[in-house]
């Protein structure tokens, strides 16, 4: 398999599809040299020269660099491609799990999703290929229709043959072929949900009184489930946000700040299968998008 994903590698980047590798779906974790934005000795990531750091700023089209990229070690390797501008390309997911494939239908009978090419994912869904419209075009997900994610401007797709990491079936091409362009009407309905959801963000840290909080244990509880139930691939977000409640709690003295930090840091490590450092790094991120300091 990992011959093969090689192989494939070098066939995406021949076509102008800029590659990178993942590690069971999670992009790899950024080398000590290569801190995350906001941190000390950040730098630009787009210009960084490392194989594997910054996610999918490390996606290349250059064949010395997929070559060298695959003798790296990487557990559970899998191919990705950068979606939006770059390779000018826009991912329809249909999650099958999340009621994505019966969302595909509906946007097909509306006209918003045209046969084009595709491939089935090893977790069973649907990947649609479009042109990228040209113009920026925010990723999406689960906001066009339940279970329908899109991989546009600052996102990725996991590319055919990649090996699912919990089913261990293959991604594969179902229709190979020329790429019909992004839809006028589907790239209005992202831009549309995309604005909305703008509207609808707070507009940043407020204060927080302990009488917003009466039971602060059972809320508590609440933020550690949902981290816990939280899907792959919105893992690290929900974390996030998760580290956003705890912190207001933290900040009105409805909780312990060490306690509330260690089990959500256990959970995300332990049940969501995030890398310590990449726990943290999301954990103090919230808090500091709260004004709370860890």
């Amino acid at each position: 398999m990992h011959s093969s994903l090689r192989a494939a590698a070098l066939r995406y980047a021949a076509q102008g599809w800029p590659v990178f590798l993942l590690s069971a779906k999670r992009p790899l974790a950024n080398c000590r040299r290569c801190p995350k934005e906001g941190q000390p000795g950040a730098h630009d990531p787009q210009a960084c020269k490392c194989l594997t750091c910054h996610g999918f700023y490390a996606a290349t089209t250059d064949p010395s660099r997929v070559e060298t990229m695959f003798r790296l070690p990487v557990r559970l390797p899998m191919l990705a491609v950068r979606t939006g501008a770059a390779s000018q390309l826009v991912v329809v997911d249909a999650d099958a799990g999340k009621g994505g494939l019966e969302s595909l239908q509906r946007l097909v009978a509306e006209g918003l999703c045209p046969p084009t090419a595709w491939a089935r994912t090893g977790g069973g869904g649907i990947h649609l290929f479009y042109r990228h419209p040209g113009r920026h075009l925010p990723c999406s997900q689960g906001k066009v229709a339940a279970g329908i994610d899109i991989k546009a401007d600052g996102g990725y797709a996991v590319l055919a043959p990649s090996v699912h990491p919990l089913t261990r079936v293959p991604y594969h091409w179902a229709q190979r072929g020329a790429l019909v362009e992004m839809p006028p009407p589907l790239e209005e309905r992202i831009k549309a949900v995309a604005a909305a959801t703008a509207g609808a963000a707070p507009a940043g840290p407020r204060l927080s009184s302990i009488a917003e909080f009466p039971f602060p244990d059972r809320l508590l509880e609440s933020l550690i489930r949902r981290l816990r139930d939280a899907p792959q691939g919105a893992r690290r977000v929900t974390l996030y946000g998760c580290a956003r409640g705890v912190a207001r709690m933290v900040a009105a003295g409805a909780i312990e700040q060490s306690g509330a930090v260690a089990a959500l840091l256990h959970t995300a490590i332990t049940d969501a299968q995030q890398s310590e450092r990449d726990a943290r790094n999301a954990i103090a991120g919230g808090f500091r998008a709260e004004g709370v300091r860890l």
